[in-house]
């Protein structure tokens, strides 16, 4: 330091200005590489997958949470038909559905009973997720309010906004517009909390929500926000959707996505809702945060003019990888497992492989591990690419390499002899010759594409060992008297 002092004390006031000029652009480009912690994880899956260790849990079984679509929902009996080309008809009885969707504590969010009947379900199950996201991350709610903290939200489905106008569009009341406007999804989100940083929809379809993750990191590296929340949410409320699907013949007939397999031949539709807290990794080891696994880097972009308005491109799914390799300053072979978008199509699989190993599978020591939790989940459209990252979060965190179901002979029209990718058939410890490195990536059928880079969060800084105490005191708190008692039980 003494040294560089000396050198610059002859400089001229021009040349001073000129240095600092050009260490503060320095400072900035590294900034700007700031990686992304993960600091908190709330969700809401199929299989009973309402925390993050319930999900975890739920892979580590290699079950599916694949059944019959609820008789809350419509009479698949009479909506149903395997021709998948009968008119008003749906090619399939199967799905992966969140149970309780219906109910909803209006009063402890601050919302009156009138006005939740007007309120998408998409939008209470955020405002559920989001706080049981901040209760992970350790984070009283009342500590984002007033704060630069940003809200990012994954969103497509439109359901709700049917079941009210077949209802009676007499019934329309103040409530409505606000209940089923996809912007509220955030920012009803913000107004409950409190937080005044950007409040963002994000609709692209299936990657809406790993958009809205990728989104959220440029935030906080823009330093737009100081926390962000993200994520997305999907549910399935009325079977227009899935007939027009049907007609399609985008629906597996035996309601499982079969990604990489032979018998691949569409796919199951899904529900499900995951939400992010998010910070700038300095910020979060300067808070003392713990620390789930590390944004590394993302990338994000579209097909442009593919051979079809939702067909996969191939060469821009070779973009998307390489621009978020370029994000992370990191080549093809550092990485060594992706979480692949993997719906267990005969067209789309084939690409997405061919495209991971024309960019990850170059001067390898070791095959490329994949998988997708769509196998087991099926396809939660707005919430599967948070429903993937969350996976892969989880897999760094415990050090374990995730295994895949229904998977039995490859697909013989991808090209396994000619790129070093390989499914993952069973979950195991995380080979120690495996770069510690995850992908997840998520296209939406209007294009979009995204993809985004995850690392082991750092050892965490030595604790001094706190005296054995004979007692403790466990803090418990609620809304009310009643809610307290519950908890209490």
């Amino acid at each position: 330091m003494n040294e560089f002092l000396k050198r610059i004390s002859s400089y001229s006031p021009k040349r001073l200005a000129l240095l600092a000029a050009q260490q503060r652009e320095q400072l900035d480009r590294l900034e700007a590489r700031d990686p992304i912690a993960i600091v908190g994880i709330g969700c809401r899956f199929p299989g009973g997958s309402d925390t993050p260790e319930a999900y975890w849990e739920f892979i580590e079984s290699g079950e599916e949470a694949i059944r019959e679509v609820p008789a809350d929902r419509w009479d698949v009996d009479a909506l149903y038909d395997p021709d998948p080309d009968a008119p008003g008809k749906m090619a399939t009885r199967w799905g992966s559905w969140l149970d309780r969707v219906d109910q909803f504590d209006a009063n402890f969010f601050g919302i009156a009973p009138r006005e939740a009947q007007s309120l998408d379900p998409q939008q209470r199950l955020l405002l559920e997720v989001v706080w049981a996201a901040l209760e992970d991350a350790g984070l009283p709610s009342k500590e984002v309010f007033g704060t630069r903290t940003g809200v990012f939200c994954g969103i497509s489905g439109n359901d709700y906004h049917g079941i009210l106008r077949d209802a009676d569009m007499a019934n329309y009341d103040a409530y409505t517009a606000s209940g089923i406007a996809h912007s509220m999804a955030s920012g009803r989100i913000s107004y409950v909390l409190g937080a005044m940083g950007p409040s963002i929809s994000v609709d692209t379809a299936c990657s809406s929500s790993l958009v809205a993750i990728h989104e959220a990191v440029q935030a906080l590296r823009r330093k737009d926000c100081d926390m962000a929340l993200a994520g997305g949410v999907n549910l399935i409320l009325t079977p227009e959707t899935t007939v027009a699907l049907s007609r399609s013949h985008m629906m597996a007939p035996d309601g499982r996505c079969k990604t990489f397999d032979a018998r691949a031949d569409g796919f199951v539709r899904g529900e499900g809702c995951g939400m992010l807290v998010l910070k700038r990794l300095s910020a979060a080891k300067k808070d003392g945060d713990r620390i789930v696994a590390v944004i590394r880097g993302s990338g994000i972009n579209q097909d442009g003019r593919s051979n079809g308005l939702t067909a996969p491109n191939g060469a821009a799914q070779e973009a998307v990888l390489a621009a978020a390799l370029a994000d992370a300053g990191l080549q093809g072979r550092d990485v060594g497992f992706v979480e692949a978008h993997g719906t267990g199509t005969s067209l789309g699989d084939p690409i997405e492989v061919h495209a991971l190993g024309e960019v990850l599978g170059r001067d390898r020591a070791g095959p490329l591990k994949v998988g997708s939790i769509k196998s087991a989940m099926g396809h939660l459209e707005s919430s599967a690419g948070v429903a993937g990252l969350i996976k892969a979060a989880l897999a760094l965190k415990a050090r374990r390499l995730p295994g895949q179901v229904n998977l039995q002979d490859l697909n013989p029209l991808i090209q396994w002899d000619k790129y070093p990718v390989e499914p993952q058939r069973e979950t195991v410890d995380w080979p120690a010759d495996l770069p510690q490195v995850a992908g997840v990536s998520s296209f939406g059928f209007s294009g979009t594409n995204v993809h985004i880079l995850l690392e082991p969060a750092p050892e965490p800084a030595p604790v001094e060992a706190a005296p054995e105490r004979p007692k403790h005191i466990l803090t418990l708190s609620a809304r009310s008297e009643a809610s307290l008692d519950a908890l209490i039980e």
